[in-house]
């Protein structure tokens, strides 16, 4: 599993350097380190500055970036320099790093600081997906993707340190030294071996021939229209507009979103029956929406994206109050961030390099159901615990049994998490035309992205709502619906397999 030998500069690298699995682990480390910050930090920063849960969980907004980034994932496609584009991007995050160390409190800056944040991790992601995709092979997803989500998990874990760190020197200290980190990384994936040249596929069709086939498919449009209006509906309502004032509480108004999105997958389809080829094919080739177009234009396409929205909604609902629970139950930042790093980075580790391996033995549809479920289970141990530990002030103390509860909870949450992420990705990255693995990616998983953001925001209403022990519990709940679409999902992996020879043999 090492890269080919490269030109130049590359040849000098010694095995280790140019090894697969060395870079897939160092690359999702500073892809998972941006969303640890987001996830932990963040959350328990803005709780020990005594914001309130609801708008905790609105921040999770500002985490649509991720939900976006296929709009500028073309053009690191076209690119090709995803390298120079990591290190951009982990540079940046460093400055945002040095700005929140400088402030304090909670005010507009915080969104603004947030908000750029995300888009550079988002970038970073973008880049980081591509350059990995292209470099392995499907008999290597298994494996490869065991170490991404391993060390994708300690990225996130690292977090954990600062926590710690935060206990001792304070929070400007810690940003601080968060900017230098930053710094670090983009250096080091400058020393990646370089892109592979460009895969070959059919000439792309110009903008003015896409938007101009566009142009000539009405219900096209409207479709491209309420998939785009689906992704950022909860950014458009977050302030409080006038016009949603009243509708904000209603339970359909939450579900707007994802019925926009499902929709337009329907309204493609109906778009593309009875139209000619030829103006099918400039739709789905353009460089701007084509990706989209022909993601959205398969078979089994709303059942695709239904399923990418459901199958870690468990995961995602429950993740972004966990660190508020740990607050309000007690614990402090020392105690939060050593369990998750003593204990959690060996789990996760060992739960990623487990799931990929059973991914590889079992195939991918059978760990998704197999690994998914498992997954699900431990948010059965943050019920429990929110049942049994009262909510105290910060820094008291705490029954040795009650701790026994919070830091299982925690290690099951570790090691199950790193599970059933190894078969979804897998999944994920099996679909994909390597052609254009960047920007299908980017949209894949910016649909996952949206279903986290959307996850996240309600997690604080219904937290706020409910307590944390009935709506962990609810969470629980939300990870079967994804099991009733497994038999198509079945369907859509035999499909991209019979589809392969025949694009392999249409581009020889």
């Amino acid at each position: 599993m090492n890269f080919p030998k490269a030109t130049g500069a590359g040849q000098a690298q010694p095995k280790l350097l140019r090894s697969k699995l060395f870079w897939v682990s160092l690359l999702y480390f500073s892809e998972g380190f941006p969303l640890g910050l987001f996830y932990d930090l963040f959350p328990v920063y803005f709780r020990q500055q005594g914001v309130e849960l609801n708008k905790i969980g609105l921040l999770s907004l500002l985490g649509l970036s991720w939900t976006l980034k296929f709009l500028w994932a073309p053009l690191i496609d076209f690119t090709r320099r995803h390298r120079w584009w990591m290190a951009a991007a982990d540079i940046g995050m460093g400055v945002v790093m040095i700005v929140i160390a400088r402030e304090a409190g909670f005010g507009p800056w915080v969104w603004v600081a947030i908000g750029l944040f995300t888009a550079l991790s988002a970038t970073n992601d973008i880049a980081i997906d591509g350059y990995t995709i292209e470099r392995l092979n499907k008999q290597e997803l298994g494996l490869a993707n065991g170490f991404r989500i391993g060390f994708y998990r300690v990225g996130m874990l690292a977090a954990g340190v600062l926590l710690w760190l935060s206990d001792n020197v304070g929070w400007s200290t810690t940003y601080g030294v968060t900017a230098v980190l930053f710094l670090v990384m983009a250096v080091i994936v400058l020393l990646a071996p370089r892109e592979n040249a460009r895969p070959v596929r059919e000439e792309q069709a110009g903008l003015r021939s896409e938007l101009a086939a566009l142009a000539r498919q009405p219900l096209l449009l409207i479709a491209l229209a309420m998939f785009m209006l689906g992704l950022m509906w909860p950014l458009v309502t977050a302030f409080d507009p006038a016009w949603a004032a009243g509708f904000k509480r209603a339970w359909w108004f939450r579900s707007v979103p994802v019925a926009l999105i499902i929709v337009s997958a329907l309204l493609f389809t109906r778009a593309f029956r009875g139209r000619s080829p030829e103006l099918a094919k400039t739709s789905e080739q353009g460089p701007m929406f084509g990706a989209v177009v022909s993601l959205l234009n398969r078979r089994h396409a709303l059942v695709l994206i239904s399923f990418i929205l459901i199958f870690k909604l468990a995961d995602s609902s429950i993740g972004f109050m966990i660190k508020p629970f740990w607050v309000d139950s007690g614990f402090t930042n020392t105690q939060i961030g050593l369990v998750s790093v003593n204990l959690g980075l060996v789990l996760s580790i060992a739960g990623g390099l487990l799931g990929g391996w059973y991914t590889d033995r079992v195939g991918i549809f059978r760990a998704l159901w197999v690994l998914g479920l498992w997954q699900a289970l431990s948010n059965l141990g943050y019920v429990a615990a929110a049942f049994m530990i009262p909510a105290a002030p910060q820094g008291t103390e705490i029954a040795p049994l009650l701790q026994g509860v919070m830091y299982s909870a925690s290690a099951i949450e570790s090691f199950t998490g790193g599970l059933g992420t190894a078969a979804f990705l897998a999944f994920l990255m099996a679909i994909v035309d390597k052609s254009r693995a960047t920007t299908e990616y980017a949209i894949l998983s910016s649909i996952f992205a949206f279903s986290r953001s959307i996850a996240g925001w309600a997690g604080g209403i219904g937290a706020h709502e409910m307590g944390y022990a009935n709506y962990f519990l609810l969470t629980f709940l939300l990870a079967f619906p994804a099991y009733l679409m497994l038999p198509w999902i079945k369907r859509v992996l035999a499909g991209h397999e019979e589809e392969k020879p025949a694009l392999q043999a249409a581009g020889n």
